[in-house]
C-alpha cells in the first residue's frame, strides 16, 4: 500500500482509503474515519509499517478511512487528541502522563507498548560529558520540556546532584526541536543532546558525536517504555471492538517487524522519501534500529516510574498524582461474541 503525503504548516496530514475484511466493526464518527497520529521516527516503526502493509485495514469495515496525521511534538498530540482531532496516536510516556494528569483521567488510555528505548545522550567529541564531573557549565539540549527526553535528562542531573540553570543549578538545559538540535551540534553551539532515534546516530555519524550512553540502562530492568499507543476514553468506549481489533493489529505488526528488519528498514526509508522527499543512509537506518527494541508490551512498570521522575521534577503538579487507572483493560469477550456473531 503506497502512502501519500500531503504537507500542511507543522502537521502533514494523509488521507488512506481502506478497503478492510471484517464486517461487523463500526466507528462512532459521522466522516467515517479514524484519525491516527504518530512521528516520522524509527521509534514509530509500528504505526508507520502497519500502514504500510494494510495490516490496521484488516479489521475495520471496507468503507472506514485510516486518516493519518504526522506530528513532531508529543505535547501537540495531546492537544490534538484534546480537541477531539485524533482518535489514537503513538507517542511517548512524558506527554501521554501530563495529558491523562490534565484531564482528571478523562481524556485518554494506554492501550498497548510499541517501543522500548531507543533515545541516548550525545556529546560533542572534546566536550568531557563522558565524566558527570564535568557537566558543571555545560549546555545539553533535549526536545520539548517535560517530553520524555527532557524528564530523564533532568532526572539524570538530578540524580547526580546537578539542577539547570534556571533552578539555581549549573547546567544548561535547552529545549528545543529535534532539527534545531542537530543544527545547533552541528554548529558547535551545544556540547551534547538527549534525544532519540534517529537524531541520536545521526548526530554520531554525520556530526562526529559521540554516544555516551543508551538510556536504558538507566531505567530497571534496563527498559522503558518510549512509544505507547493511546486514545481517546470516549473513543474507546464508543468503540470497543475497532480498539481491540486495534491492539490485535498492533501486536501482529510488532510480530512482522522482529521476525522482518530488513523489509521493516526498506518501508521506512521509503516513508522518508514519502514524507520529507528524501530517505536516510543505510547505515544510520541500521544503527538507529539496532538502538530500540520494537514491543507492544507497555512496559507498565517504566511508566510508573516515569511519573515518579516527572512528580519528582514538579511537573506533575503539587496536589500528587494518581496513573491507577491509565491503562486500558483489554476484554477478550467482546472480540469473542464478534467472532460468535460472524459465525
Amino acid at each position: 500500500m503506497k502512502i501519500s503525503y500531503l504537507i500542511g504548516i507543522g502537521v502533514a496530514s494523509v488521507a488512506i482509503a481502506v478497503i478492510a475484511s471484517l464486517s461487523q466493526s463500526y466507528v462512532d464518527s459521522s466522516e467515517e474515519k479514524i484519525r491516527v497520529a504518530f512521528f516520522p521516527s524509527i521509534v514509530h516503526a509500528v504505526p508507520i509499517v502497519g500502514i504500510e502493509n494494510e495490516v490496521f485495514k484488516e479489521n475495520l469495515d471496507e468503507q472506514i478511512e485510516i486518516d493519518v496525521k504526522i506530528f513532531d511534538s508529543g505535547p501537540q498530540v495531546i492537544e490534538s487528541l484534546f480537541s477531539n482531532s485524533i482518535d489514537i496516536a503513538y507517542v511517548g510516556p512524558g506527554p501521554v502522563i501530563n495529558g491523562y494528569l490534565k484531564s482528571n483521567g478523562d481524556a485518554l488510555k494506554i492501550l498497548a507498548g510499541a517501543a522500548d528505548g531507543g533515545a541516548s545522550l550525545v556529546a560533542q567529541k572534546d566536550s568531557g560529558l563522558d565524566s558527570i564531573a564535568n557537566f558543571d557549565g555545560k549546555r545539553i539540549a533535549a526536545p520539548q520540556i517535560s517530553n520524555t527526553q527532557d524528564v530523564s535528562l533532568r532526572h539524570y542531573l538530578s540524580s547526580n546532584g546537578l539542577k539547570p540553570v534556571e533552578t539555581g543549578g549549573t547546567v544548561y538545559v535547552l529545549n528545543i526541536s529535534n532539527p534545531d538540535i542537530f543544527t545547533l551540534f552541528a554548529k558547535g553551539d551545544i556540547d551534547g543532546a538527549w534525544v532519540p532515534e534517529p537524531w541520536a546516530t545521526m548526530l554520531v555519524q554525520e556530526l562526529d558525536g559521540v554516544r555516551i550512553f543508551n538510556e536504558s540502562q538507566f531505567w530497571p530492568d534496563e527498559e522503558f517504555s518510549s512509544v505507547l499507543l493511546i486514545a481517546r476514553t470516549d473513543f474507546v468506549e464508543s468503540n470497543p471492538i475497532v480498539i481491540q481489533n486495534w491492539i490485535k493489529s498492533n501486536e501482529k505488526t510488532v510480530q512482522w517487524i522482529n521476525n522482518n528488519p530488513e523489509q521493516t528498514k526498506k518501508i521506512y526509508s521509503e516513508f522518508l522519501t514519502d514524507y520529507m522527499g528524501k530517505t536516510l543512509p543505510d547505515n544510520i537506518i541500521n544503527e538507529s534500529f539496532s538502538n530500540l527494541i520494537i514491543t507492544s508490551d507497555p512496559l507498565k512498570k517504566s511508566v510508573y516510574t516515569f511519573a515518579e521522575r516527572a512528580d519528582s521534577l514538579g511537573y506533575l503538579g503539587r496536589e500528587g498524582y494518581d496513573i491507577n487507572e491509565i491503562f486500558y483493560e483489554y476484554d477478550n469477550s467482546i472480540i469473542s461474541s464478534e467472532e460468535n456473531q460472524n459465525g
